[in-house]
């Protein structure tokens, strides 16, 4: 079977080291476009390199701009590969980016199967880009794999056309294969100079936190509020957000710090497995990404989430998440809490790209 999978930044990369082996040992042939979404060299090339992603066929440099215009410029792109130059008999998607619509939107237009991998999760936030992109992107797809029963039970209510199969999470399937080595790794934490269960790790990069002068003032603040050390891990886009609005410091010695928040150690972006070295010995992690709450779940590191909502409910109800949005006496508060000693699996057992493999055979 001919599959063309689409990826674009840092979560799709991890999805696609779990799926891309095992869809190509089963005898599929895989063509992998990178849209360019995430640009930056320690967002992309590390990720491909580290987790040994096979190389891209195709790399669209579709960065930056609006996501209607970046949307719109994928879509462009995409409709010859799909069209003229790939033919596949299947596209397939991770998640929930601009990379994600746009290849759900080019395939179902071309008549092309979909296969959406991470279907299902809800915020039920229309006014985050990023819940559009799974609602639309769900109703787009032939077949849905799940990662958990309750991503399941949403599609179901939606009546989505599609087959929906719970599978587990695939981001899972590589976590699992590293963690120990992570939990082990001193070499990582004496680089930023901590010690084990003594910082918070966080990371911020959601655009309704970081793209809104008011609210990115406000992450600050909160920051600068809870217990440190912290060590933030700055994404790009942060970055740029936070040299606009004045609120990053800069010194001579090209060390950066952000305004009125001493305990926030800023370094640049680290790659995966150092940035799960970091997680899993953490106090705890403070965060806006969707795909580090369930890290910090799966590792049972506390997680404490500047949102007022999350499409990871579970990870919320088991007691090992808090959801705070901006207030920074509920993240101090939350980070007094002690876990509960129950930890469910929720998303699989590190079998799921297995299953994704079979029922993308199923297709044919």
């Amino acid at each position: 079977m001919k599959i063309l999978t689409v990826v674009g930044n840092r979560p799709q990369f991890i999805k696609a080291a779990a799926v891309s082996g095992p869809l190509r040992a089963a005898g599929n042939e895989e063509v992998l476009v990178h849209t360019g979404q995430h640009y930056d060299e320690n967002l992309s090339q590390v990720f491909f390199d580290e987790l040994e992603i096979p190389k891209p066929d195709h790399e669209l440099g579709v960065g930056g701009g609006s996501n209607t215009s970046q949307t719109a410029r994928m879509l462009g792109a995409l409709e010859p590969l799909i069209a003229e130059e790939v033919r596949p008999e299947a596209v397939l998607v991770y998640g929930d980016t601009n990379s994600t619509l746009a290849g759900a939107i080019a395939g179902a237009q071309a008549g092309v199967g979909v296969v959406h991998v991470e279907a299902g999760m809800r915020s039920y936030d229309r006014t985050m880009p990023e819940e559009l992109n799974r609602v639309l992107t769900d109703h787009a797809s032939e077949l849905l794999l799940c990662p958990s029963e309750a991503a399941a039970q949403n599609l179901r209510r939606e009546s989505v056309a599609g087959r929906v199969e719970v599978v587990g999470d695939v981001m899972v399937d590589v976590l699992m294969g590293v963690l120990d080595r992570a939990r082990a790794d001193t070499e990582t934490l004496r680089t930023y100079e901590v010690r084990p269960g003594e910082y918070l790790l966080a990371t911020v990069h959601r655009a309704g936190n970081v793209d809104d002068p008011a609210r990115l003032k406000r992450v600050v603040e909160l920051l600068g509020a809870l217990p440190g050390p912290v060590l933030l891990p700055i994404h790009p886009r942060t970055r740029a957000r936070a040299r606009q609005t004045g609120l990053l410091v800069e010194a001579d010695d090209g060390k950066t710090a952000l305004q009125g928040a001493p305990e926030v150690v800023v370094i640049e972006p680290v790659s995966y497995t150092q940035l799960t070295a970091l997680l899993s010995q953490a106090r705890a992690v403070v965060t806006d990404s969707g795909g580090v709450q369930k890290e910090a779940y799966v590792a049972g590191v506390p997680c404490v989430t500047l949102r007022a909502n999350t499409e990871w409910t579970e990870t919320v109800r088991a007691g090992w998440n808090t959801l705070v949005d901006l207030d920074p006496d509920a993240a101090v508060a939350a980070l007094t809490k002690t876990p509960p000693e129950d930890r469910p699996q929720l998303y699989g057992d590190g079998h799921a790209a297995g299953r994704c493999v079979e029922a993308i055979g199923a297709m044919r």
